[in-house]
This record gives structure tokens, C-alpha cells and sequence, in this order.
């Protein structure tokens, strides 16, 4: 007999504390010792969690009025330029935005960066940081110019919006040519020096559900330190690039935009980040909890690093120089080993994210459920997913050979 839960099941469950909950690694030992029927009737939430560097980050800001009220056409906080053409008082500022004072210094290597992500860092670290501002004058909006410090308990609202974050896979970096190159991979290294890779393997949350039978809008997640919802698919958002048997994509594939209250979250999850000769950017943490609503989820939540591969490719000059995948797949063993081999080379492996972080997202996110504390939102609308169906003939064509 089949296994079947629903939402309202689960949350109840939850209620009353008595869901049984598990991280993405643990399940995996989980099903090899009870099988999925067993395991599935068993667990009823996996919780994933990733933290690394996801350049489409940003916040909205709501400053509050001044007196006299100004219309704020340009803003900067602690000289970083925010996007003004809002409203009178809010703005938006996105983790890459550097200092206009000096838009040459992301291209020279070796020095340190201060931008959006880090101005976010300094707000929800309770920092006091300094805004800017300038209008052109109305006659209800009659002032020109504001300077003055916040703080993240003063302004009116703060909200993390991002538009693109999770990438559900992502391509390994390398460096084929005769000159070190500086990118949003890290330093690459010359002659295949070294390879950059950037996703939590087998904790990443789109990697444990593959065709986003469970993540969809209005999904409650971990985001920041604090509660976030998936608000809608992520920019860039391409589910129709080639999976493996095992319904994995092998290259970015989904996305998600995401949504939190800043003033919930924690400058633990959301740090600003420096890369050498690129620019600036925020890590941020996410965990997405995967409701068990029958074998099949689980199944899905049950992959391991060895199952996962990512296409290596060429960052030189331009890139891709090659097609994605020329220069061949790596699982996210071999990459978490410390060493690949391309090309009949070995190549020490440079990860962008931490696995160690996900991996206490993970069972936070897993606590908090325990608790009572964090309950399940079923989505109200699915992510685009074209190739669902065929996926799902994939899984069951695996789950006839077990």
C-alpha cells in the first residue's frame, strides 16, 4: 500500500510535536537501513539548508519622513548607492552595489570590497550605518538634501528581496589559459590550477526536490535566520536543461526569488562577502523543508553526493569558451574529496560555499519544526517545470529496478 500525507497531516503532527524529522543527510542512512515504504511512512519532513554567495540579493528599505519630507531621487548608505526611484523614502539595495567614489577598485586584486552586502550585514548586525540623500524639491516633498544615521530598529520596514538565490546546480569553474582570472567563482588559477564549485550537494534544497513537487510559491523556508517565504521562481530559471536517471540537472536548471522580514534575521545567515578583482556580494543562508507526502518525495530526498554531478566549465577569456559539460562531469564526491580529475589532471577543488554552514541550517530548521515552532506552507502556485513528467517516468523506471 502506498504512502500518503497531506499538508494539514504533517502541520498537525507538528502541533502536537510529534513529526519526525531529519535532515538531508540523515535520511539518507535512514532509507539504506529501513527502505523508502518504511522511511516514508516513518519521517514526515526532510529539512535541507545551503549558505553561500548569491549575487541577486537586495532589501527594500522604507526610511520614514523627515521634516520637512524630502523625495529621495538619490540615496547611499554608508557610500553605497541604493536605488531611490521608488517612492518619497524607500529604496532598494542590492548586494553588488559598490561606492561610486571609487568604481575601478572591484578590478585590482588584493583589496578588500565594501558594498550592498555588507551594508546589509552592518543593518541586521544592529550597526548604526549612514544614509544620504538628495531630491530635487516639490512642494510636498520641499527638501533636498538629508544626512543622517539608522538603524535597523528605527527605519519603518526592511524587507530581503532576492531575485535570483538556491541555484539548484551549478557548473565547476576552471581556468584552462596561461593567466590567473578573477571572477564571482573565486581566483582561478592558470593551466587548471584549481576548480571552483559552489552548491551543498545532497543538502541544496532544489536538489532534494528536483521537479518542485513541494517547493512553490508561498513555501515557508529558513532564509537569513528568520522565516522567509519563496515569493516566486527565481530570475534565470531554467528547468529544462538536461537531468540524469536519477532526475538531477546537470548545469543551474530552477531558481527561486525569495522574501523575509530583515529585522527577523541574523547577521550569522546574511554576511557580505569580498571577492578579489571581481567585487563585492552577501552570502546568504536558505533551508527549505520538504514535506513527505509520499515515496517518490522521498525517493528524491534520499540522493547522495554520488548521485549529483555538475558539468565543468571553462571561465577563460570570455566563457564558456566550450560547451557546457566539454570538459566533462564531476559528482559532488569527487568535488567535496578535494580533488577532480580533468583532462587526465589533478585539479584541488575550491568550494564558494560551506557545506558545514548548510549542514547547521539544516538542523536548525530541523529543531524549530521539532519544536512546534515552524510549521509547513503548502505552495499556491508551482514553479514552472516542464520536464516534470518526464522526470517522474525517470524516477519510476528507478523505482521498478529496486
Amino acid at each position: 500500500m502506498s504512502v500518503e500525507k497531506s499538508y494539514a497531516e504533517i502541520n498537525e503532527k507538528i502541533k502536537k510535536g510529534m513529526a519526525v524529522v531529519v535532515t538531508a543527510e540523515e535520511i539518507v542512512d535512514v532509507v539504506k537501513e529501513k527502505g523508502i515504504e518504511k522511511a516514508a511512512r516513518q519521517v514526515d519532513v526532510v529539512t535541507t539548508g545551503t549558505f553561500g554567495t548569491m549575487c541577486s540579493s537586495g532589501a527594500f528599505l522604507n526610511f520614514g519622513h523627515s521634516r520637512p519630507r524630502i523625495k529621495m531621487n538619490k540615496a547611499y548608505l554608508n557610500g553605497v548607492p541604493a536605488y531611490a526611484g521608488i517612492a518619497a523614502v524607500d529604496a532598494y539595495i542590492g548586494a553588488t552595489a559598490l561606492p561610486e567614489s571609487d568604481p575601478e577598485n572591484r578590478v585590482y586584486p588584493g583589496r578588500f570590497l565594501y558594498g550592498g552586502g555588507h551594508v546589509i550585514e552592518d543593518l541586521v548586525a544592529g550597526k548604526r550605518v549612514k544614509l544620504e540623500a538628495s531630491g530635487y524639491g516639490t512642494d510636498c516633498y520641499p527638501r533636498r538634501h538629508i544626512e543622517t544615521w539608522i538603524t535597523l530598529d528605527e527605519i519603518n520596514d526592511a524587507i530581503l528581496f532576492n531575485p535570483r538565490n538556491a541555484y539548484q546546480n551549478y557548473g565547476v569553474a576552471v581556468n584552462p589559459s596561461e593567466r590567473t582570472i578573477y571572477t564571482y567563482m573565486g581566483v582561478l588559477k592558470p593551466r587548471l590550477g584549481n576548480a571552483g564549485y559552489s552548491t551543498s550537494g545532497q543538502l541544496s534544497p532544489l536538489l532534494n526536490d528536483p521537479c518542485y513537487r513541494t517547493i512553490g510559491v508561498g513555501t515557508r523556508i529558513f532564509l537569513g535566520g528568520g522565516s522567509g517565504y519563496v515569493a516566486w521562481h527565481g530570475t534565470q530559471h531554467n528547468p529544462g536543461v538536461p537531468r540524469g536517471e536519477n532526475g538531477i540537472p546537470i548545469g543551474g536548471a530552477g531558481t527561486l526569488a525569495l522574501v523575509g522580514d530583515l529585522k527577523q534575521m541574523s547577521s550569522e545567515w546574511l554576511r557580505g562577502v569580498s571577492y578579489v578583482g571581481y567585487g563585492a556580494s552577501m552570502a546568504v543562508g536558505i533551508g527549505i523543508p520538504i514535506p513527505i507526502l509520499d515515496e517518490d518525495i522521498l525517493r528524491c530526498c534520499a540522493v547522495t553526493d554520488e548521485e549529483i554531478y555538475a558539468p565543468v566549465v571553462d571561465y577563460s577569456s570570455a566563457y564558456p569558451q566550450r560547451e557546457s559539460g566539454d570538459l566533462g562531469t564531476v559528482s559532488y564526491a569527487e568535488l567535496r574529496s578535494g580533488t577532480i580529475k580533468i583532462e587526465g589532471k589533478e585539479v584541488p577543488t575550491t568550494p564558494l560555499s560551506s557545506y558545514t554552514k548548510a549542514r547547521q541550517i539544516a538542523q536548525i530548521l530541523k529543531n524549530r519544526i521539532a519544536e512546534g515552532s515552524f510549521q509547513l506552507s503548502q505552495p499556491v502556485q508551482p514553479l514552472p517545470s516542464p520536464q516534470a513528467g518526464i522526470v517522474m517516468k525517470t524516477l519510476e523506471e528507478k523505482k521498478n529496478k529496486e
